[in-house]
């Protein structure tokens, strides 16, 4: 039996990507191994989005190929789906693979492995004229407890700073037969929450002009009987369908959390960064949300530092940021990308000041984080154990997507459970079991 092993880099849909391809593999009769183990093939499932994420993925293929040179060292995803000339020229590579047709992947592979790798296999797609989404199944390994479904690819939003368009291609969706089968077979492989996830998830089925959305998707995977809880990745804030609100309200197994990134509080760097509304539009939007969801959690991306960002306008994105409230808010400090418009934009932030400003709201994200914790002392809620912290200690998930931890049995990973929390501990709550 051949081994393979994989190292993943980058979000969620990288890691659905892999799940995929995992399952691809195993069906094909090979073991997966971990990527410190002796292998016969290594994939690296590489990123982009960040000049660290290029370099990361980079460092990885280069190690390898260093610590196994008669192996095969396959690269997919968004680095050689931009960059697939320089990839090439690592020496070391056999096989290429962008971001279509990776249900060949298998087929790629072994060819190479039967060539004896006398050439390098360059399968990148041109993704402007490819519209049709590959429908991967999701992986289904039975040892966890969510599982993450990518119902959507591709991204027509172009904002300036952004290389995933170029890297992903234009919008494509998966079926609703296919979302319902997928989350049958999760369902089926033990998993209890799934996560809907895409590139640009609140587009799905646009490129169909409107005749499924998202809220369409949804209905598809809550209609699978023994499906516990459903989540959604991230959403532009301006796509969040009203309906979608309303059956949260209604549907426990909805989970009250939505990611809805901000990238600035600032009108002008949000115009500069060709971001689809202004602080104005997402405010509203936030607050009509927790109208009619009180206890919704709601967090955020924001970016520091993009070109031209003036110390007012990053105090601009600071006060915004707090009246929204956010329950967490990763920071990423502006990171140039080559070919995208903001990299040719004059008055480029020095590293330094970018550094300097993600810390500082790094200081209101802790605050706001704890502010949401502190709120969530004295309710009770379903959580999903996921894994013992302890011998007597396990930890999982409320719908909120705040981690919980209680004194309970390690026979209860995996099953969720009524929990009243009781206070807070460092970054997460505890909890006690509601008989």
């Amino acid at each position: 039996m051949r081994k393979i092993a994989f190292y993943t880099l980058g979000c969620k849909v990288n890691q659905a990507d892999t799940a995929s391809m995992e399952e691809i593999f195993r069906k094909a009769g090979y073991e997966i191994v971990q990527f410190n183990q002796k292998a016969d093939v290594y994939l690296i499932n590489t990123c982009v989005v960040t000049n660290n994420g290029q370099r990361r993925s980079r460092q990885i293929i280069n190690r390898a190929v260093r610590n196994h040179p008669l192996s095969l060292t396959v690269v997919t995803g968004c680095y050689p789906q931009t960059a697939p000339e320089e990839v090439k020229a690592i020496e070391g590579v056999d096989v290429i693979i962008g971001n279509q047709e990776r249900g060949r992947i298998v087929e790629l592979v072994e060819l190479a492995l039967d060539e004896k790798r006398t050439e390098i296999l360059d399968n990148v797609q041109k993704m402007t004229v490819d519209t049709k989404f590959e429908e991967l199944g999701a992986g289904t390994e039975t040892d966890k407890t969510r599982a993450f479904l990518k119902i959507q690819e591709g991204c027509n939003q172009y904002c300036t700073y952004c290389i995933i368009p170029y890297a992903r291609g234009p919008l494509r969706s998966r079926t609703l037969d296919s979302i319902k089968a997928e989350v049958t077979k999760l369902v089926a492989a033990g998993y209890k929450e799934v996560v809907l996830i895409g590139i640009h998830l609140g587009c799905y089925g646009k490129e169909q002009g409107g005749e499924v959305t998202l809220y369409d998707a949804v209905l598809a995977a809550l209609s699978v009987d023994g499906l516990k809880r459903l989540r959604l990745g991230s959403l532009e804030s301006v796509e969040v369908d009203p309906r979608i609100v309303d059956l949260m309200a209604r549907d426990n197994r909805l989970c009250r959390h939505l990611h809805l990134p901000l990238q600035s509080g600032c009108d002008k760097i949000l115009a500069a960064m060709h971001r689809p509304y202004d602080t104005a539009r997402y405010g509203e939007l936030l607050r009509n949300i927790k109208e009619q969801l009180p206890d919704i959690a709601i967090t955020t991306d924001v970016i520091v530092g993009f070109p031209g960002e003036t110390e007012e306008d990053f105090a601009e994105t600071l006060r915004f940021a707090e009246e929204c409230g956010f329950a967490k808010m990763p920071i990423f400090p502006y990171s140039k990308r080559k070919g995208t418009p903001a990299e040719k934009m004059p008055n480029q932030i020095i590293e330094a000041v970018k550094e300097e400003r993600a810390a500082r709201l790094g200081e209101l994200d802790e605050k706001l984080f704890h502010a949401c914790l502190e709120q969530a002392v004295g309710t009770e809620s379903e959580v999903l154990f996921e894994q013992p912290v302890d011998d007597e200690h396990i930890e999982g998930l409320i719908s909120s997507y705040q981690r919980v931890i209680v004194k309970a049995p390690v026979s209860l990973c995996g099953e969720i459970a009524k929990v009243k929390v009781t206070g807070v501990q460092e970054d997460f709550l505890v909890g006690e079991l509601v008989e």
